[in-house]
């Protein structure tokens, strides 16, 4: 007979499984890799400290030719993927990504590391975000905690990007940013690839996807426990009846062809438009392509391609590879 310790109490394949005696297993996103020189890319790297009461850091990119100069770079704020759940700023995944993309477009980045359920049920991740943007926002004279953002952060030049649940985050921050502004850095435009979201009612072939809505509604509701469900603004940002209050210019959201999540992606896209904001929102569909393939296929043809558009929405010049 099995021990309780080995009981699965619930399981959210691929993600985590939770064991009857509390015990949380996660399956993916466990690995982290330290700050460094990158010798492929030629990135420096270093982890700094942005909520000293909760021991929280963001992992922080910089062109090594930059470093020991003046120069000044357009600033992306990045929020990890993992639905809420797995994944941190710290594994190799998102690690090698944005050393490739901090090469490629020469930005400087803050890769935020935020709390995640279950032990941190949301929307604790929102707001450890926006503290982290706060935390940014305190450079806006150049005296603040961290050097590279004093020397090289150009604070009227700021984006928001994230994937999945990163992308999702990084909607809710810019609705924040709308309603609540923030002092010390001009938000321009959010990146949204392949982003997270739901809702009650099926949207475009998602009636087709019955077995996969039910897994995605249940991990929402996994790391949220007091939501009011699929509806919830925090994940159906697309039915939001303040849409028109985000808090930039103009957005990018990025789809994949096979990825279900695609729906919710229009969704988005097409109420946005709708709403009454007066920015410009564009979309790319990548063919022939899953939910984040771009972190594992670097150097693929959709993800060249993703990058210069990525590139070209915030007006900085990719180099050829």
């Amino acid at each position: 007979m099995a021990s309780i310790d080995n009981e699965v109490a619930e399981d959210y394949f691929p993600l985590v499984r939770i064991y009857k005696d509390g015990r949380i297993e996660r399956l993916t996103g466990t690995a982290t890799v330290p700050p460094s020189l990158d010798s492929e890319s030629d990135v420096l790297s270093k982890d700094v400290v942005y909520s000293p009461e909760e021991n929280l850091s963001s992992r922080l990119y910089l062109p090594k030719l930059i470093a020991g100069t003046n120069q000044k770079l357009p600033l992306l704020v990045y929020f990890h993927g993992g639905g809420f759940v797995v994944e941190t700023a710290f594994s190799p995944t998102y690690h090698n990504y944005l050393n490739s993309f901090v090469s490629q477009l020469d930005v400087i980045v803050v890769s935020v590391d935020y709390r995640r359920a279950p032990e941190h049920p949301l929307p604790i991740a929102f707001d450890d975000c926006w503290t982290a943007l706060k935390w940014v926002a305190s450079h806006v004279h150049g005296n603040g905690p961290e050097e590279w953002l004093n020397s090289h952060a150009d604070l009227g030049k700021v984006f928001f990007a994230g994937d999945s649940a990163g992308a999702t985050i990084a909607h809710q921050m810019a609705m924040r940013y709308g309603e609540e502004k923030l002092a010390g850095f001009d938000l321009l435009g959010i990146i949204l690839v392949h982003p997270y979201f739901l809702g009650e009612e099926p949207v475009g072939d998602e009636v087709n996807v019955t077995a996969f809505r039910e897994l995605v509604g249940r991990i929402w509701r996994f790391a949220h426990p007091a939501t009011s469900g699929c509806d919830d603004l925090l994940i159906n940002p697309g039915a939001d009846p303040n849409l028109a209050k985000l808090g930039c210019s103009k957005v990018l959201v990025t789809v994949a062809q096979k990825d279900m999540l695609k729906h919710r992606g229009r969704f988005y896209y097409e109420n946005l438009k709708k709403s009454g904001w007066s920015g410009e929102v564009e979309i790319m569909e990548a063919e022939e392509e899953e939910h984040v393939f771009h972190l594992n296929k670097l150097s693929c043809e959709n993800s060249v391609a993703m990058l210069q558009r990525i590139a070209s929405f915030m007006s900085v010049h990719p180099k050829s590879s």
